[in-house]
């Protein structure tokens, strides 16, 4: 097993590269199965999602070739409909994607029941909703879903609840639809404008992207090409080192990013009292000593990113007062507060806000990462505190960051990652 070992206390300064948008990458990837063909994507962010998907596309008949280290060839020709996810990726969460792919292509997919971070019920029933309206038989059993279907047909579907994942495999589902599908209160983040928009290079017709209505035309197999597509940045990463930057005070660029994607948290932060400055496709950071309280609502895009709230609640121990954090997307996703509170934050939870009481002191601890942005919560205090923290668990970590101690050394942090049985850190001295 794996540690990260972060001593704190320290600004960071400097420039970051922001990697390409693993949000986007696992519904990208998958799609390159419903557009058929051979597909080169660029921008590919180097994670453990990543790698994983590759391994599962591949025990499907496609082959996956690394042109450099972010630029992939996919060739989808000789895929099958049946999924035979290996042993040990049958958790991933993202794999539902394969569903809406295969089935609008091959009229029939076989997936086993996804997985992924476990901080809430997460249910597929708006996917399955819109998939039976399309002319699909969904049947759940023996741990997999089984979906298929004689001809698949345009409708209108209402979602009941404004789901990334449902949106996008819905999407896919409808790419082969015969007529016309309307999707309604579709959700708006991103990543989904940028599957959407991969789809429609290589031959797809989906208007409405990022809007709350979609209207999906059906083409043929026949209309799709192979074309190459840039991943957009990762608002997620570039959030967690602007937050990074505010919690120690520091002045950090995040470069290759699109500033509209992150308005919601540039706002927090300049609530706070830091400065938020912005060009074309980088944003810097600077913290203040003092920083100001504030509330925080998790909300779909552009409303602030659930992704980020952990981190944020980092930052906000460091706030001068009490603030207010309400999640309404996930209802367990404070299941990270009891680590947090370990470095010294002083945090109740009622009901689905979190009361923070702010100018906390924060020393090293050890702590575990109990999904991918709780992990990145930890690394945020950890950057904050007095003395050694250790962070485990963490290959949910790795799931979402590219190359995060070589970023954050390279901003200043007194960061490195060690085995079980080396020496824990005596270690890292300042």
């Amino acid at each position: 097993m794996e540690h990260i070992i972060i001593s704190g206390n320290k600004p960071l300064k400097g420039r970051v590269d922001i990697s390409g948008a693993k949000n986007a990458a696992v519904a990208i990837i998958p799609a390159t199965l419903c557009a058929g063909g051979v597909h080169t994507i660029e921008n590919l962010p180097q994670i453990e999602d990543v790698r994983n998907y590759i391994t599962v596309l591949e025990s499907m008949g496609a082959s996956c070739e690394f042109l450099d280290d972010h630029t992939m060839r996919v060739d989808a020709r000789n895929v099958s409909s049946t999924v035979n996810m290996p042993e040990n990726l049958k958790g991933m969460r993202a794999s539902y994607y394969l569903i809406g792919s295969l089935l609008g292509r091959f009229k029939k997919a076989v997936v086993p029941m996804p997985g992924g971070c476990n901080f809430g019920s997460r249910p597929i029933d708006q996917h399955i909703k819109g998939f039976e309206a399309l002319g699909a038989e969904v049947i759940q059993e023996h741990g997999s879903i089984f979906v298929t279907a004689e001809r698949l047909v345009g409708t209108k579907i209402y979602l009941d609840v404004a789901s990334v994942g449902a949106t996008i495999n819905i999407m896919m589902a409808a790419v082969y639809a015969e007529g016309e599908t309307i999707l309604e209160n579709c959700a708006k983040e991103p990543h989904i404008v940028d599957c959407a928009n991969f789809l429609n290079m290589c031959g797809a017709n989906i208007k409405g992207a990022g809007t709350g209505v979609m209207r999906i035309t059906g083409v043929t197999p026949t209309d799709m090409k192979d074309r190459d597509y840039t991943i957009i940045p990762d608002q997620i990463e570039a959030g967690t080192y602007m937050i990074a930057a505010a919690v120690t005070g520091g002045e950090v660029t995040v470069r290759r990013v699109i500033p509209k994607h992150m308005e919601a948290l540039s706002a927090k932060l300049q609530e706070m009292g830091c400065d938020v400055f912005a060009g074309d496709d980088w944003i810097k950071v600077r913290g203040k000593e003092e920083l100001k309280p504030t509330t925080v609502t998790t909300l779909y895009y552009p409303g602030f990113p659930t992704d980020l709230q952990p981190q944020m609640t980092a930052l906000l121990t460091q706030g001068n007062g009490t603030s207010y954090v309400t999640e309404t997307v996930f209802e367990n996703r404070f299941q990270y507060i009891d680590q947090l509170a370990r470095l010294g934050a002083k945090v109740k939870i009622e009901g689905r806000m979190a009361v923070i009481e702010g100018q906390a002191r924060l020393t090293g601890a050890d702590v575990t990462a109990t999904d991918l942005r709780a992990g990145a919560c930890l690394v945020v205090a950890a950057l904050a505190a007095e003395g050694n923290t250790q962070i485990s668990n963490v290959h949910y970590i790795d799931r979402g960051y590219e190359n995060l101690e070589e970023k954050l050394t390279a901003l200043g942090a007194n960061i490195r990652r060690i085995s079980d049985g080396e020496p824990p850190l005596v270690a890292l001295e300042a």
